[in-house]
């Protein structure tokens, strides 16, 4: 019995009664999904945790139809304990040789084993398994296996924020999009770090069965359908946390929340009571970034959420976010994203799926 099933009626789940998808009629069970998760130990844990927990809040949703996903964990050790980074033990279904059959959504989860030297079997098993299943999938630092296994040349990916660039200097194929909470390029699906699993994964729940299901298990699980922002709000949030300059972090919360305002090096200094001299200085050293490049980040990505989310004209975004104008975030966005604010709004901008 999952966490979802102790502490909610079954009845929540079954408020909105999503429509059968082509080709199921009513009271017939549908074809199980069959969703295997690959794990190179160590692991981190919830990189497996997170997306089972969704992929079987929508097994007790749709229960009485029959089970929506076959879930299986296999792993590339010889043993079926899997290790996990925070120091939490998995059990495997099996190992991963033995995974035989029909694959629908294979998801290979991140962590410290995803990072070593690969084992060049694993890596030509990945392989193999591209061309057989519906959707490959990596969780954070998962997407080194693919790859390392070269499935990630020539498409846009993204990993954790803190591993984009490793990645990108490791694998020069790849097209790296470091600040999306997860992307999709034709079959093969990447996400963030660690909770953005989920975020993906629900994603991939909304796919199969509409965003009411989706929807219904967001709520279950405290979580946002579809996360407003990219990775730079928690990543710019952390380095700011990860100071030991108390007055430093005080700050960049300020600059966040104050983007329309004079942010030069002079105006920031004096806010601290420092010179601007050793003020720079001591930026780049505790969030390894001048100045003017953090102030850069933080506005290109509110005005990315801009973008996504309205329908404003470039210049009233631009204004919003500190812009002097949409040339000036034009020149900005082809400098940190190598896209214009417009392409991007083509690309990206949010709208509302029907299930």
């Amino acid at each position: 019995m999952t966490k979802v099933q102790r502490f909610l009626p079954y009845s929540f789940f079954m408020k909105t009664r999503r429509k059968d998808p082509p080709g199921t009629s009513e009271g017939r069970p549908r074809p199980s999904r069959r969703v295997v998760i690959l794990a190179d130990p160590p692991v981190e844990e919830l990189d497996i945790v997170g997306p089972w927990e969704v992929f079987q809040s929508v097994n007790n949703a749709l229960r009485d139809e029959g089970r929506a996903y076959q879930l299986e964990l296999a792993s590339t050790s010889g043993r079926r304990a899997v290790n996990g980074d925070s120091g939490l033990t998995l059990i495997a279904d099996r190992h991963y040789t033995a995974v035989k059959g029909e694959i629908d959504t294979l998801i290979v989860s991140g962590g410290t084993g995803s990072l070593r030297m690969h084992n060049s079997r694993v890596v030509e098993w990945l392989r193999r398994m591209s061309g057989k299943v519906r959707r490959m999938v990596s969780i954070c630092t998962g997407a080194f296996l693919l790859a390392e296994a070269g499935l990630l040349n020539g498409r846009r990916v993204t990993t954790h924020w803190r591993f984009a660039r490793t990645l990108a200097l490791r694998y020069p194929l790849v097209i790296m999009e470091p600040d999306r909470i997860y992307v999709q390029d034709g079959h093969v699906y990447t996400s963030a770090g660690v909770t953005a699993g989920m975020d993906l994964s629900l994603a991939l729940v909304e796919e199969d069965f509409g965003s009411a299901i989706a929807l219904q298990v967001a709520q279950a699980l405290v979580l946002f359908l579809r996360r407003p922002g990219g990775q730079t709000q928690f990543s710019v949030i952390l380095a700011a946390q990860a100071t030991e300059y108390r007055s430093l972090h005080e700050l960049q919360i300020w600059m966040a929340n104050n983007l329309r305002k004079d942010l030069s090096v002079e105006n920031l200094a004096d806010r601290v009571a420092m010179s601007p001299r050793n003020f720079a200085r001591v930026f780049v050293r505790e969030v390894g970034v001048a100045p003017a490049r953090f102030v850069g980040q933080l506005r290109v990505e509110a005005a990315r959420r801009g973008l996504e989310t309205s329908d404003k004209g470039l210049e009233e975004i631009a204004g919003a976010v500190g812009f002097s104008g949409a040339e000036a975030m034009r020149r900005t966005f082809r400098r940190f994203i190598g896209t214009l604010p417009q392409t991007y709004r083509e690309r990206f901008k949010r709208r509302e799926r029907t299930g």
